[in-house]
Parts: structure tokens; sequence; C-alpha cells
């Protein structure tokens, strides 16, 4: 019998090295998970050392105690000092393989509660917001910087990006296993593609929340521009989006989800994989049955591309595309920025001038955020010196306003900004609902995919802030550009000339 009242085959250096680990390790383990669930994780990197880290070396030091005692088994075997045999005899009746039992049991009783309870907060971890969003910071950031300024702030990633179930929760940790090894060896893209084809359906995902059968009603807007003159000269447009949905009352869908109505079934088939080029539409009315199928009348697919494609099924995403990370346009911030007084409308050519630094080729944040207060500041030293030293306050306020509003939407590090993520709602700088709404997709009947802009909203006033023009009829106001282009608006999409910079 062996001192300490264990087997002789316990005192060797692999098994002694794997209880010290084990023991040190489980102890530092239990303090943690103590502090945790006192205190709460204060951050990622606590919850990953505790949860992701520390277990797997606990459980090698458990596996090097019986790897050390069969391999010392063997050497006490091979000197003699045992009879040989097949597999160790364990025999209860000596003292040493009681306590090496005893300890094996609650060992392993103790060890089974840890693992149950650290299995589960490891999995709450690895599906909380901190995790997804500040763990990768440089290849992260651009989408829980744009997350956590979106309508869906609080709702978590995995909500929409895994949703409920085993089967996607396995899928999604799969994925998760490959970005690592990519992120480990610094193998992936910039900026990093929309996972178009393996986002879960959005009946799965949107509509836990947005139920589509009790959407009901139009909402108003109002959308602020300014042009980019000296005076910064503003023009409004205040509109009604016929949202629409289904009435309470009869149940007939009506507005722009009736895309998605439970009555109706849209499908379509586009050439490329984000989506933007759709050249055949099929329309069924499940009432009634009867399909409708349009193409693009200027290039249609051809009979070998229709037999080869897939159509796909219109829900939420194919105009949500971008729900929860939004990057804006230098353009739609600064308006917006200068709706809500934060950039002086006063200083003069702030619209362009702001524009123009947030849209400059920078290699890093930090270029960037030191170019825009370079080029602002110079600028009006050079062309409004009277106004620096009469109002320079509103220059410093105006260069951090510009500075937090490219933070927010333009990421150098990870050529993340507004035109390597095409947003599919209206049609302002991006194709969005005029991918189909453009006039030219035609049925065989004659009948074309509408392109009446009323048909989605009427516009109720518009034009500059103090003179603006009031609509008396239901129909609206017919659009009026800020500048006389003549009827060109009539004849192209708002995005062949606004970009998301200057025009």
């Amino acid at each position: 019998m062996a001192k300490y009242g264990l087997p002789k085959l316990a005192y060797n250096w692999i098994s002694t090295i794997g209880a010290i680990i084990a023991g040190v390790l489980g102890s530092i383990e239990l303090t943690l998970i103590g502090i945790d669930m006192i205190f709460g994780i204060t951050t990622q990197y606590l919850g990953i050392l505790i949860y992701l880290v520390i277990p797997p070396i606990i459980i090698l030091g458990l596996i090097l105690i019986p790897i050390g005692m069969y391999r010392q088994w063997r050497i006490v075997q091979k000197t003699g000092e045992l009879p040989s045999a097949n597999w160790p005899v364990l025999d209860f009746n000596q003292k040493s393989q009681r306590n090496a039992g005893a300890i094996f049991v609650f060992g392993t009783a103790l060890f089974i509660v840890m693992s149950a309870a650290g299995t589960y907060q490891a999995y709450h971890f690895s599906e909380s917001v901190e995790f997804c969003g500040t763990t990768c910071h440089s290849v992260m950031k651009p989408e829980y910087t744009t997350y956590r300024n979106s309508p869906h702030a609080r709702v978590s990633c995995t909500a929409c990006h895994v949703g409920e179930g085993a089967g996607w929760y396995t899928r999604s940790k799969l994925s998760g296993a490959y970005q690592v090894y990519a992120v480990t060896v610094n193998n992936y893209p910039r900026p990093i593609p929309t996972p178009i084809e393996n986002l879960r359906p959005a009946q799965e995902t949107c509509e836990r929340c947005h139920w589509p059968e009790k959407f009901f009603g139009s909402q108003q807007h109002q959308f602020a521009h300014y042009m980019y003159d000296e005076q910064n000269s503003g023009w409004l447009y205040n509109m009604l989006l016929k949202t629409g949905g289904s009435h309470p009352g009869t149940g007939l869908m009506h507005g722009i989800h009736w895309h998605i109505d439970v009555d109706t079934k849209v499908e379509y088939i586009a050439r490329d994989k984000k989506r933007l080029d759709i050249p055949w539409i099929r329309v069924t009315d499940k009432l009634t049955g009867k399909t409708t199928v349009y193409q693009d009348s200027e290039n249609p697919l051809s009979s070998e591309e229709l037999a080869s494609a897939k159509p796909r099924i219109m829900d939420c995403m194919d105009c949500h595309n971008r729900p929860s990370h939004i990057f804006r346009s230098p353009d739609y911030t600064i308006d917006q920025l200068l709706w809500a007084g934060k950039l002086p409308q006063s200083l003069p050519e702030i619209k362009r001038v702001a524009v123009e630094a947030m849209n400059g080729q920078y290699s890093t944040e930090n270029e960037a955020l030191a170019k825009i207060a370079e080029s602002i500041t110079e600028f009006y030293g050079a062309n409004y010196p009277q106004l620096v030293e009469k109002d320079s306050a509103a220059i410093a306020r105006a260069i951090l306003e510009v500075q937090n509003a490219f933070s927010g939407n333009i990421f150098p590090e990870m050529k993340a900004k507004w035109s390597a993520y095409p947003n599919h709602i209206g049609h302002f700088t991006d194709k969005g609902c005029l991918r189909c709404h453009d006039g030219k997709h035609i049925a065989e009947s004659g009948s074309a995919v509408s392109h009446d802009c009323n048909a989605c909203h009427i516009i109720l006033a518009q034009g500059r802030p103090d003179s603006l023009m009031n609509s008396t009829s239901a129909e609206g106001l017919e659009f009026i550009h800020p500048v006389d282009i003549g009827d060109v608006w009539k004849e192209t999409g708002c995005y062949e000339c606004h970009t998301g910079v200057q025009p």
C-alpha cells in the first residue's frame, strides 16, 4: 500500500502533473464561476477564460491521471513487482483502492455537476452579443458597431443568425469553427460578404416577432435632403409609405407587405449572388391558383439559364436585407446630422465639405479621423478665416460630429462601407425596389410589374422648409426634384446619380 492511502500506481510524474492541473484549475474554475454567479461577467475575456479555455485543460489533467497510472502499471509489471495480467486488478478490500475509488466517485460527481453548469453557461455566453461582437475586435467591429446603432440593437445576434432549435445551433457552431480558423490564419475576405445562402429562413426568425398576418396601416416619414451649396439649402419630403398589411376586419392584404401575403407566393430568379439582377418573377395567387410570370423585356433569362435555375420564394430578407447592420452613406449621414441640428447649417458649405471628408481614401480609422479634422480645419481657414475667428467652437463641433459619423459607418481596415453592402429598402442610393419595379418586367399578357411611384408611397408635402407645398388630394403631389432636371427622373433610377456622395 502506498503512502497517503492511494494505490502505488498513482505515484508517477504523469498522474501527478494531471492531478495538479485538474486540482488547481478546478479550484480556480469554481472560484470564477462563483464570481460570475454573484457579480456577473464584466468582460468577454473573463467569459472565454471561464467557459471556453479552463474546462478543456481540466479535462486534459483528468485524462493524464489514468494514463500515468496505466503507464506505471506496465512498468511495474515488467519489473516483476506485480503478477502478469492483462488488466490491473481492482480490489476494494485494500484501503488504498477504496480511497482511490471514493476520490474517483466524488470527483466524477463534482466534475459532472461542474461540466453541466459550465456547459450551460458556455452555451449562453457563446450566444451573447458581447461574444459575437467583441471577441474578434478588428473583424467584427463593422457589424458590431452598426448593430448597436440599428433598430434591432436590443435583439441578440443569435436570435436572427441562429434562431431556435439544436439543428441550426449546431450548423452555426460548425460555421463558427471555420471562422475562428480563418481569423487565426488571417484568411478572410475584406469586406466580409453577407452570408445570403446560409441565413435561416425569415419565417423562422423575423416572423417570430413580425407577424405577417397582423401588419396593418401606412407610415408617415419625413425625408430631409440638403444641397451642396454654400447655404446648405434644405429640401423636405413628407411621405406616406403604404407599408400596409392584412386588414384586421376583412383579412385583405394591401400595400408593400402584399409581397409576403399568406395567400400570395412571389418567386424570383437572380443572376448574381447579391440578388441585384432579377430578370424573372412568378406570382401565384394561392386562392385562385392563377400564376403570372414576368421577364425582363430587355435582358430575359435564356432557356438554359431558366432550366438550371432554382426560384427563390420571396420573404422579408429580400427587401429588409440590412435590418441590423446598416452602413449609411456620407450623403445620408450628413443630411441626418443637419436635420437633427448636430451639424450647424450656418457653417457655409458644411454639407459638401463633410461628405468629401468622409469619402476620402483612408487606410485606417485613426488616419481617417486625423485627415477629417485636418481637411475641415484647412477648408475654413483658407476660405472663411473670419468664421474661424468668430465661431471656432462650431467648426470644432462639426469636426467631432463628422468623425463620429465616419466611425459609425465606414471601416477602412475591413473595407466595409455603404457601397460594399447594398440596401434593398427604397431606391435612392441602391437599386432596391427597382430590381423588379422598373417597368421592364413584362408578362406574356402585356401587363408589367408596377412602376407607379404612388403604388408604394404618396407625397404629402415637399419643398424648402420655409415654403412647403402641401397636397390637397388623396393622390398626393407629383415628385419635384430639388434641382431642375426636367423629366429625367422619370426615365432613370435615383441610384443612377445618387451614389451616397456628391452626385
